[in-house]
């Protein structure tokens, strides 16, 4: 079952439960979908809907901290409940461990493309790139700002 035809069934679900938070939360999300698959003109497959879902994660972070500086608590908590929800969809979130073994594995090859020399600050572009299709074809899920700040740490240790 795909996560679009989850979301269908739990909004029934929090139909008959009145749970009206959860319920807004799943009819935005079942619209972003929708929206995307009108653009495509096709279905979404499985990696779609997960990029789609990460969006909409990343938004709802970015809310949180436009209302923690704004002094507005009450619609950062409301942020963070979306979240988790969203989240409940999506594959585990990678640990920062696993993150950086990702990304120095990403600088061993790297090192091994340039002739073991190795990866200097300005090559962050290279690294990130391996060290994202890693992370997609591992099949785990991970902050973007998380892997940039370790590529940053780990290429600085470097040089």
């Amino acid at each position: 079952m795909g996560i679009g035809d989850q979301i269908q069934k739990d909004i029934v679900a929090a139909m008959r439960a009145r749970e009206e938070l959860r319920l807004s939360t799943l009819r935005m999300v079942k619209s972003a979908l929708k929206n995307k698959e009108i653009e495509k003109r096709a279905p979404l497959d499985e990696k779609e809907e997960q990029q789609i879902l990460s969006t909409l994660i990343k938004q709802r972070k970015d809310s949180i901290e436009q209302f923690t500086k704004g002094g507005r608590q009450e619609l950062a908590d409301k942020e963070a409940a979306e979240i988790k929800m969203i989240e409940g969809y999506l594959p585990k979130a990678a640990g920062e461990d696993e993150v950086r073994k990702i990304v120095s594995e990403a600088i061993e090859q790297i090192t091994k493309d340039n002739g073991g020399a190795p990866p200097v600050p300005k090559d962050m572009g290279a690294v990130m790139k391996v060290a994202q299709q890693r992370i997609l074809a591992s099949g785990i899920r991970a902050d973007g700002r998380m892997v940039s700040e370790l590529v940053k740490a780990e290429l600085a240790k470097g040089a």
